[in-house]
């Protein structure tokens, strides 16, 4: 068992700076063959119901070098409390013994490697790079994502659309750039589109079109939905990982896709297929928690 001596704590700011996106970006590539290759055991997560509301998510992942074990408590409730509707914690230990090396914030992780998992896609789907992003939602999730292109992509300009106007202009204020603006619908010049919320009707369904990539990361349970069935019946469909989606993808559930043409991340990354209109849909897996926990390690 590892001592107090050895046990190494980062908290919210100390995590997000082990993370560096390139970085992690790259632990995921990693990972995500890994994973593929069976080298990383990543079981579907586990939900627990708390009596009154909320959910406990535990999702482990265990490879040859490391093992990490996420627990997430997600309250949706908080958003009328004012607090975070994530809280949790992120243990790694040693893959040959077991002593317990790091614990990281786990709201952080699971922030960071989900935009890192989005920026991807979007180097893969996107190759010259999003002109024109624009994001649903004003959670800590839609942070994440605006962060990451702010600082992958400093030339783009991004929209915020949330569930109200004045939401919007205090979240677009608080990134702290010019580039970032609140608008009410999705511009026809926007070639990225990104969903980070938690509704359980589609907010975004337009026609598929050639050069826009969309991305949805915030419906992450079977009765969640983001994108609806126009958007995806006729699109190229990718997701982060095939089980996780087939089990909790709500938007590619309720529109029946065809599961024999969707496609997972790792196949993106080693045989990329950019023809037609894309969508990517992200339901988290433990395996890129283990990825940030390389990265983590790897930048002390």
């Amino acid at each position: 068992m590892a001592t107090n001596e050895t046990l190494e704590f980062r908290n919210a700011a100390q995590t997000a700076a082990l993370l560096p996106y390139p970085a992690l970006m790259q632990a995921i590539v990693q990972a995500a063959r890994d994973m593929r290759a069976g080298r990383i055991s990543a079981p579907t997560r586990q939900a627990v119901a708390f009596p009154g509301g909320g959910v406990m998510l535990s999702m482990p992942a265990t490879a040859e070098d490391i093992g990490i074990h996420k627990l997430a408590n997600v309250f949706a409730a908080n958003r009328d409390r004012s607090l975070p509707t994530i809280h949790g914690a992120m243990s790694v230990c040693d893959g040959q013994t077991g002593e317990l090396r790091l614990l990281l914030d786990g709201p952080t992780v699971t922030t960071r490697r989900t935009a890192a998992v989005s920026m991807l896609a979007v180097r893969e789907l996107l190759p010259s790079g999003p002109r024109h992003a624009v994001v649903y939602g004003t959670g800590a999730q839609a942070q994440g994502h605006v962060q990451a292109l702010l600082a992958l992509y400093p030339d783009a300009r991004i929209d915020v659309i949330g569930r109200t106007r004045a939401r919007s202009l205090d979240f677009a204020r608080a990134q702290g750039s010019l580039l970032v603006r609140a608008v009410s619908a999705v511009p026809e010049d926007a070639d990225l589109v990104i969903l980070a919320t938690t509704s359980r009707v589609p907010v975004y369904d337009q026609a598929p079109r050639d050069g826009r990539l969309v991305i949805g990361v915030g419906a992450y349970r079977p009765d969640m939905a983001e994108i609806g069935a126009q958007t995806l019946s006729g699109s190229q469909v990718y997701v982060d990982v095939l089980d996780g989606a087939r089990e909790e993808a709500g938007d590619l559930l309720r529109a029946g896709v065809d599961w024999a043409q969707v496609r997972p991340l790792a196949a993106l990354l080693d045989e990329p297929d950019r023809q037609g209109p894309c969508v990517f849909k992200s339901v988290g897996c433990a395996a890129w928690d283990l990825a940030a926990a390389r990265c983590a390690l790897g930048q002390r």
